[in-house]
């Protein structure tokens, strides 16, 4: 699989496994962001057709930064990623634009594949 992705997250350990996990399964990672402005800015710049975006980020929340980046033609498919569960986030996941939601223990490259089709 060809697709280019952004990985969005505040904690750079996270940002390097991802990296590492989603290249190693044919993914091509184009960029990374820190946190959600710089999100926003990354994805109208590198244009990825795939956006993994932790949901707790030091400024906007992933579900504000999905909605921000989904709402237009051409746009990415996101993919939100925490630390917790998803059932802390009740409605928001689908509300906010994304394809769906993955446990940062659970991130693998079948996981993403299965939300994008």
């Amino acid at each position: 699989m060809d697709c280019t992705v952004l990985i969005v997250d505040d904690h750079p350990s996270f940002r390097a496994s991802a990296r590492v996990l989603l290249e190693s399964e044919g993914f091509h990672v184009i960029g990374e962001a820190v946190d959600g402005m710089s999100a926003v800015e990354e994805a109208s710049r590198l244009k990825p057709q795939l956006v993994l975006l932790d949901v707790q980020l030091p400024d906007i929340d992933g579900f504000d930064v999905a909605a921000r980046i989904t709402g237009h033609p051409d746009s990415p498919a996101v993919i939100l990623v925490s630390s917790r569960d998803s059932s802390d986030f009740g409605p928001l996941v689908s509300r906010s634009g994304a394809r769906g939601f993955v446990p940062k223990a659970e991130l693998s490259g079948e996981r993403v594949q299965e939300l994008l089709l």
